[in-house]
């Protein structure tokens, strides 16, 4: 097969696979509970009882692979690496390409309420002139573009692999969107395509502060109420990410081998991350959209290359980058970081919005306002 072809690609779990999730989760050894400390030591063994028994014996796994089948889906090699991507193409010609990129600990399955008024927003009572066609890959590394296969896959080398697939994929012009490592990869893209990017859009924020006193100067009460959550973040919340950009293959050993491990990881950072209006990430989020997302990893078994990502690129945290002039909006939701004077340092912000409803997982939270943001911030960019 020639590097540069596109196979068509579609999902089909063996059905001994799915019997043996089924199987660990009825055998899990669950580890032993304080009483009244809720999330504070991490997921309640209780509440995670409860999730997995439901993953176990209500949740249908084969209803949400027809779903995401429905998705036109693709494979292609690049730069010696599996990429595997949706390619849903609008019914209007002339459509803005739109390349989104997702998260840890998400996936493509983010985008399951979003692409459909993307694509077609004449039928979601939307204007047609709004339309995109949506690209979106799986990072190497993360479901169906895991595992990868050597070392070196961090984000610039993300960033070039997405720069030729749109450019295998013939379009000269394109919009890019992400959030969590997605609203760092876009903006990398932007930095090194800015002839064909003609926007960068994210949510959650731009840039992180350095730590110079001057950033400080003249914040809002929301704003440094924001810092301060990135404080505590930093000191009280970032225990996934020292594991992960360190010893992801020690962690990956357990993930590997627990479905409940697994759930367990994950669920954790969407209740961190979600609405704090809610209470339980199903109360933010689908639970068996959630699901998905989490079986994704589990059929892949890609907990540990994804996981290599942070290890990749712990280097770079914190460190300097260039500043780019392509036209970048943000959406800043609750959880988020975002602070509009430190995202300007580095960013040519000319869109800046701030929700007080939905999450980190703004595709799923809220779709409706991400959508409505991305249309905004694009309309006088096509």
């Amino acid at each position: 097969m020639n590097t540069s072809d596109i196979q068509p690609f579609r999902i089909d779990i063996p059905q001994a696979d799915l019997d043996d999730l089924h199987a660990r989760l009825a055998r899990t050894r669950w580890p032993d509970d304080l009483p009244d400390v809720g999330w504070s030591y991490g997921v309640p063994v209780g509440y995670l009882k409860k999730l997995a028994e439901y993953w176990r014996t209500t949740y249908d796994w084969r209803e949400w692979e027809e779903k995401l089948n429905e998705l036109p889906q693709f494979t292609t090699e690049i730069d010696g690496q599996n990429i595997h991507f949706l390619h849903v193409r609008s019914p209007e010609p002339d459509a803005t390409p739109l390349l989104l990129t997702h998260g840890w600990p998400g996936s493509i399955v983010e985008f399951m309420n979003i692409i459909g008024p993307l694509t077609d927003p004449a039928s979601h009572g939307g204007d047609a002139a709004d339309a995109f066609h949506v690209i979106a890959p799986s990072i190497p590394g993360f479901g169906f573009s895991g595992p990868t296969k050597e070392v070196g896959w961090d984000i610039p080398r993300v960033a070039r692999a997405w720069k030729t697939l749109m450019s295998r994929l013939g379009y000269e012009r394109y919009g890019t969107q992400g959030g969590d490592t997605g609203s760092v990869v876009s903006p990398e893209v932007g930095r090194i395509d800015p002839e064909r990017v003609i926007g960068v859009h994210v949510n959650g924020g731009l840039g992180i502060p350095y730590g110079d006193p001057t950033e400080f100067a003249g914040l809002s009460a929301a704003e440094q109420e924001r810092l301060d959550r990135l404080q505590w973040q930093m000191q009280d919340g970032a225990g996934y990410a020292i594991i992960q950009s360190t010893r992801p293959q020690t962690l990956g050993v357990g993930l590997a081998d627990s479905p409940a491990g697994q759930l367990a990881w994950i669920v954790e950072k969407f209740k961190e991350w979600t609405d704090p209006a809610h209470d339980l990430p199903e109360d933010a989020v689908s639970l068996d959209q959630l699901l998905t997302n989490i079986s994704v990893y589990w059929f892949t078994g890609t907990a540990t290359s994804s996981a290599r990502l942070y290890k990749e690129g712990a280097g770079s945290w914190g460190q300097k980058t260039e500043r780019s002039e392509v036209p970048s909006g943000v959406a800043v939701f609750p959880t988020d970081f975002g602070v509009r004077s430190i995202a300007e340092r580095d960013h040519n912000v000319v869109h800046w919005s701030e929700f007080t409803r939905g999450g980190h997982f703004a595709a799923m939270e809220a779709p409706d306002l991400l959508i409505d943001d991305v249309r905004t911030f694009f309309r006088g960019l096509r």
